[in-house]
């Protein structure tokens, strides 16, 4: 299965709350994110099986700041899930912003185990987004709610990442200022693809800022110049984002479909 056909997949397996029918061993990863966390169960061959999404607010900056609603929130998902798959679900991999580091960078390892996944390993979120994309030669950039970091991957090999204080947030905080609403509110008008032309002009200032910082991450590093560029994480969902990030950022970029999905599934790739 190609890499862009396992993201649609996932994604009906999602909203169907349905599983393909592939046998096991299976791998399970869990996407704890500033906006959502995301279930997802693959076969050995990183085909998605099944999967499941959260939206909520237990994680910020990459950092875990409600650990007890975290595990209650992975517990329910892995229910979820099992009782879909009919089989039980014991062991998992996370991901984390690169240069998360020690107690932090363990939190979320230790939220899975509470809910019932032996964590397996743990992995930097741009890292997953390029296996889940199949990226051997790229760079990587995940747009998340609290960071924004980035993967360079050459010849299979990761050669630098980087991360910064920028992502999804932001654009939610620019638009409770502009339109005087509540952050909830903000987030729920950030996710209406019908409201997408009518935001951009607002939100372009936090794109630019996004591009600006992939650009400083990148700064004397010219044997990257041609390298291509893909771009995941909810905020790419936004209508216009792939024209208006690249302008700023001075080079084409990509970004796949369901970009909110792509880091989930290449965490359960790694698990």
């Amino acid at each position: 299965m190609e890499a862009y056909e396992k993201i649609y997949r996932l994604k009906e397996l999602i909203e169907t709350k349905t599983a393909a029918d592939l046998p096991g061993p299976y791998k399970v990863g869990v996407d704890l994110g500033t906006a959502d966390v995301v279930l997802v169960v693959t076969d050995e061959a990183g085909n998605p099986v099944a999967g499941s999404l959260r939206w909520a607010s237990v994680v910020k900056d990459g950092l875990v700041v409600d650990f007890r609603g975290a595990m209650t929130i992975v517990e329910e998902l892995k229910t979820e899930v099992e009782a879909i798959m009919g089989v039980t679900l014991d062991k998992g991999a996370t991901a984390i912003p690169p240069g998360t580091v020690g107690r932090n960078a363990a939190a979320c390892g230790h939220v899975i185990a509470g809910a019932g996944l032996e964590p397996v390993c743990q992995v930097d979120e741009p890292v997953a987004a390029a296996k889940a994309l199949n990226i051997s030669h790229g760079i990587v950039v995940d747009i998340g709610g609290g960071t924004t970091g980035i993967a360079v991957l050459r010849s299979g090999e990761l050669v630098f990442t980087a991360d910064e204080p920028t992502g999804g947030t932001h654009v939610s905080l620019v638009l409770a200022g502009a339109y005087k609403i509540s952050f909830e509110e903000a987030e729920l008008l950030k996710r209406n693809p019908a409201q997408h032309r009518k935001i951009m002009p607002v939100i372009m200032p936090v794109i630019e800022k996004m591009a600006t910082v992939v650009k400083d991450m990148l700064a004397g590093k010219e044997e990257f110049a041609d390298y291509p560029v893909y771009v995941v994480g909810g905020t790419a969902y936004l209508e216009g984002f792939e024209k208006e990030f690249g302008t700023a950022f001075g080079r084409e970029v990509h970004v796949p479909p369901h970009p909110l999905l792509v880091t989930p599934l290449g965490i359960a790739m790694f698990g």
